[in-house]
């Protein structure tokens, strides 16, 4: 059968529009975290975080090694498990992400990181705190923000020489993060001089902490530290206030620091004794906080936390790394992100050899009037 002019137009025009779609390259970037359960607030944002970067670098165009290049969100839920996580871990090496951004929990990301390692994938984090991540050194494990160190040292240190507190009850949820966390400022507050006369644990999915909070009530601490969730550590001041413990100061990392903190703690008179440590610097301190604030809360309206930032900024710096790299390949860019020098939203980012974040910054907050407030 012939055909008709119009229609062998309209096959060479369909043609050409296969041939370029086909030119494009898809890149994957992964990200894990817990979308679901009660740590959903933060796996939300985090990813949110990664999906603006991605929304971003595709709104701009990029070309690597001569092709466009389209960057692609798969995103998986870990729950804040571990079994899940490293079971999310190897599905995203099955499906061949050029990266990952990824992880809230840092019980979750330490067995993770061996997954990506054998599978010789990077992995990003920007909120799994635990020094214990970059311990093996490898090259496919980076992290930007501070540490567990520089965040459980601060707080002692404020604890110790600017409230002048003479001593301390200390509870944990048992976690990599919280225990790891707790551990920190323990050591710290009685190299400190600061005097700890309770060390109690919990878990991560408690919500009755009466028997723990009389038996530390007994020894009137002048301030308790929990090494945990902002899940938990709400219910926490709420029986605080019950039990008639006002006035001790109570102390915390990234993990409770969140806006959040002040709606579970329902209006609970201890809020106003919170100090809690954030990595990084307070919004208003980044280069581009403010500005980049804006822009999330036009695209996720009420949904921001604490860590979306930094996982744009890994987001950006893994595109980055590639750009330079002009390549996708993890074996070629690699070397690229380990010399990463990244002018970023949160801040200017460079990686000690063991994927540590060189030069970390980190605030402290309370809560005044119910709202999170960054000391100065």
């Amino acid at each position: 059968m012939k055909m008709s002019r119009k229609l062998c137009i309209a096959a060479v025009v369909a043609g050409m529009g296969g041939v370029a779609m086909a030119q494009e390259q898809v890149i994957r970037i992964g990200h894990i975290g817990p979308v679901s359960g009660p740590q959903a607030n933060f796996g939300k944002d985090n990813e949110n975080g990664v999906r603006m970067a991605i929304d971003e670098l595709n709104a701009k165009g990029m070309e690597i090694a001569g092709k466009k290049v389209k960057f692609q969100l798969v995103a998986e839920d870990d729950v804040a498990d571990p079994k899940q996580g490293t079971a999310a871990s190897q599905k995203l090496c099955d499906d061949k992400v050029a990266g990952a951004v990824a992880f809230l929990n840092s019980g979750v990301a330490i067995p993770s990181s061996k997954v990506f390692q054998d599978c010789g994938i990077p992995m990003i984090t920007g909120a799994a705190t635990n020094p214990d991540l970059t311990k093996p050194g490898w090259n496919t494990t980076y992290r930007v923000i501070a540490n567990d160190n520089a965040l459980g040292a601060a707080l002692a240190k404020y604890a110790a020489e600017t409230l002048k507190l003479k001593t301390v009850a200390i509870i944990d949820d048992r976690t990599a993060y919280g225990q790891g966390l707790a551990n920190v400022f323990k050591k710290d507050a009685e190299k400190l001089g600061v005097k700890v006369v309770a060390s109690e644990f919990t878990n991560d999915k408690a919500t009755d902490f009466m028997a723990i909070l009389t038996s530390i009530k007994a020894k009137k601490p002048d301030g308790i530290f929990y090494g945990g969730m902002y899940g938990q550590a709400g219910p926490m001041l709420r029986q605080m206030a019950q039990l008639g413990l006002n006035d001790a100061k109570y102390f915390g990392g990234d993990g409770l620091c969140v806006p959040e903190l002040a709606k579970v703690a329902a209006g609970a008179k201890p809020l106003d004794n919170v100090i809690c440590a954030d990595g990084g610097a307070s919004l208003a301190k980044m280069p581009g906080g403010t500005e980049w604030k804006k822009r999330y809360d036009a695209k996720y309206p009420g949904q921001f936390q604490v860590y979306s930032p930094y996982f744009y900024d890994a987001t950006m710096m893994l595109a980055d790394a590639m750009k330079r790299a002009n390549s996708w390949d993890p074996k070629v860019y690699i070397p690229f992100l380990q010399k990463a020098d990244y002018s970023g939203v949160t801040s200017k980012i460079a990686f000690e050899k063991n994927g540590e974040m060189k030069n970390p910054s980190y605030t402290l907050s309370v809560f005044k009037n119910g709202q999170k407030t960054a000391l100065d």
